[in-house]
């Protein structure tokens, strides 16, 4: 049979500000995932917790989670709680896996409001629930425990699936980096033009082209034995970044976050990703704002690093088609000269320049990592006709492993899927629910 709401439950609202929470014996619940404690209990009793407000912010309506609490607790302001009028009709937990595996279609399109938006609580009393008998309202139950733990334990598999794909690609970039990810040219390769010229010759000529610009730079010293991490083809040569580079440095922010409507696109750390610039929420600055900030203009090919905070080691390559743009003082540009740009991001996403990265960073707080010691660091570098190859090759086995992901979480989706489907068969109230066949029906996916 199919009733509202509100004629089979009390619909009560937290009365607890979540921030006021005082720690205590008592479970507080939050609309996040993790609950708070707090010294008084609001409720003592079994219920289904709905939040109010839509758990993305602004602008979008959407629901994580319905929860279930039973005993004694508190409840923030921000959610309410759906109490069964009598248990012998309709069980509190059932309730909560009806409304959270169907709370897409009851729930969330019952939510309003252009910025905050928010669940009325008498839309949530109009809610229709299909309640079954109680011994099919335990079956549920009991299926719906069986049907997550088998969700989990394919959850933690997937989990574990995609870890060894990151780590297969961090292994594909140490690999290029250390010379090893593809073989040595063959003589027919090696015929003439650029393919016969041994790093240390490119070195020599980005050394040349550096020279022309008659920018006074103070010398780099030697690279030591003891600074060399791993052995390298004999045609390869170790060098210092700043040697290979026309620019390193970290762009500078407008005074007052003088930004403009439109303009110069200003990149943050935010818009700065491993698979290229992100605009969204990008901000622009004028043509006059600019000027000012000079030495902090974006060519293209230039590398962006994330040289601070959580993003920090995050790299974008700007594209070709680039025309300008400026960069915020938590974004490092990198304008190497003579070498390959795809194979020079592909150095800085590898375990080995990452973990430089993040054991050199200095300063309290908001870590930074100084220009002087990206100028220091030693670098692998492979002949120009070499760096062509590793990159074509790293993007061939990147493409593999991405396709894995993707068939990863597929199947991750089709268990959810498979889930959903077995829990909404189970709600007609006239469905004979054989749980060995739907849990086995879960376990094959």
């Amino acid at each position: 049979m199919k009733y509202r709401l509100g004629d089979i439950c009390s619909i009560i609202k937290g009365g607890i500000g979540i921030m006021k929470a005082v720690p205590g014996p008592y479970t507080m619940i939050a609309l996040g995932e993790i609950d708070k404690t707090h010294n008084e209990y609001q409720f003592d009793t079994k219920a289904a917790i709905i939040p109010l407000v839509s758990s993305t912010g602004h602008g979008h309506a959407s629901m994580k989670r319905v929860k279930y609490c039973e005993g004694k607790f508190a409840l923030g302001n921000i959610l309410c709680a759906v109490i069964p009028n009598d248990e012998n009709f309709v069980l509190a937990k059932y309730l909560h896996i009806y409304l959270h595996w169907n709370r897409e279609e009851l729930l969330v399109s019952q939510m309003k409001g252009m910025a905050n938006v928010s669940l009325p609580m008498n839309r949530i009393a109009d809610v229709i629930v299909i309640v079954p008998g109680i011994e099919q309202q335990k079956e549920i139950i009991d299926l719906e425990k069986k049907l997550v733990e088998k969700e989990l334990e394919a959850d933690k598999l997937f989990a574990e699936q995609l870890t060894q794909l990151e780590n297969l690609n961090q292994a594909i970039l140490q690999e290029a980096v250390q010379g090893s990810l593809v073989p040595a040219p063959s003589p027919s390769e090696r015929a003439g033009g650029e393919a016969d010229e041994p790093a240390s010759e490119l070195l020599k000529r980005i050394k040349a082209e550096k020279a022309k610009s008659g920018k006074k730079e103070k010398p780099l010293p030697p690279i030591k034995p003891e600074e060399i991490p791993f052995e390298i083809p004999e045609n390869w040569v170790w060098c210092r970044l700043g040697e290979i580079c026309s620019k390193i440095g970290s762009g500078s922010t407008p005074k007052g976050s003088n930004y403009a409507k439109s303009g110069f696109p200003f990149f943050r750390s935010q818009n700065i990703y491993n698979d290229g610039l992100v605009y969204d929420d990008i901000k622009f600055v004028s043509n006059e704002v600019q000027k000012q900030m000079n030495g902090t203009i974006v060519l293209a090919n230039d590398i962006l690093l994330n040289i601070t905070g959580g993003s920090l080691g995050r790299c974008a390559l700007v594209p070709e088609d680039f025309e300008a743009g400026n960069v915020s003082q938590h974004v490092c540009i990198i304008r190497p000269l003579k070498v390959d740009r795809n194979y020079f991001q592909k150095i800085v996403l590898s375990p080995y320049f990452q973990k430089f990265i993040f054991s050199s960073t200095t300063g309290a707080g908001r870590e930074g990592l100084p220009k002087y010691n990206l100028e220091q660091f030693a670098i692998p570098l492979p002949p120009l006709s070499e760096q062509k190859r590793i990159v074509a090759e790293i993007e061939r086995q990147l493409a593999k492993t991405k396709q894995l992901k993707e068939h990863i979480i597929a199947n991750q989706q089709a268990t959810e899927q498979l889930l959903k489907a077995l829990l909404h068969q189970a709600f007609q109230p006239t469905q004979e629910l054989g749980l060995a066949g739907e849990v086995k029906e879960m376990e094959a996916v």
